[in-house]
């Protein structure tokens, strides 16, 4: 049998190594995220048994690489919320989103300081944070609150920013970091905030047509 012609034999096997070398960066880091440590680039790279220089030629930054270690760590918002697919009371719901992105947070907080930590130095790449408290907010409320009109529409949508603010990482660390708070502490905190801002929101929706 013909053997490939040296070059092309020698492509495909960079083409090969490039291959095995992104992936055990994306396992490694995957391992650092599920023990909750913090994730950096240096800690990622001597799991993979390469050096940083070589991690950064595959991943631009922590951010990118981040990303595509956390697809498939953490379930869809629709899959997230399935406990609560049947009820049809929006605090109950936005609630239940709550507790569960910051639990999530709470077990995986070495790569979600990590992240934020990235791009609040750069702030140009917080774009490319992953934005799951937005799926989660915009699933728990748009099947169980109809926005019919602009003015609904409206106060809708800042309702969600509203909620943005709580039910998020940012307000968890800073209730366990600056106010000294047990996780449990903050996140039941949280969760209660949450409760009065959708309730207060609903009192507004309702003052404008709901």
């Amino acid at each position: 049998m013909a053997q490939p012609p040296r070059g092309d034999a020698e492509r495909v096997g960079r083409a090969e190594q490039k291959r095995r070398t992104r992936e055990a960066l994306v396992a490694a880091c995957r391992d650092l995220i599920r023990s909750g440590e913090l994730v950096t680039m240096p800690a990622v790279a001597a799991g993979a048994g390469v050096s940083e220089a070589t991690a950064y030629r595959h991943f631009p930054d922590l951010v990118t690489l981040a990303n595509e270690s956390l697809a498939g760590l953490w379930p869809t918002p629709e899959e997230a919320l399935s406990p609560v697919a049947d009820c049809a009371d929006p605090v109950e719901r936005a609630a239940f989103a709550c507790e569960f992105l910051l639990r999530r947070v709470h077990a995986f907080q070495g790569s979600v300081r990590a992240v934020i930590a990235a791009t609040i130095v750069r702030p140009g790449g917080a774009a490319a944070r992953p934005g799951f408290r937005f799926g989660l907010i915009d699933t728990a409320l748009d099947p169980v609150l109809p926005a019919p009109d602009d003015a609904t529409r409206a106060r809708l949508r800042q309702l969600k920013q509203d909620l943005a603010a709580v039910v998020s990482a940012e307000a968890f660390f800073t209730l366990t970091d600056l106010v000294g708070l047990r996780p449990d502490e903050a996140i039941a905190s949280l969760t209660r905030t949450t409760r009065t801002v959708v309730a207060a929101g609903l009192a507004e929706l309702d003052r404008t047509g709901r």
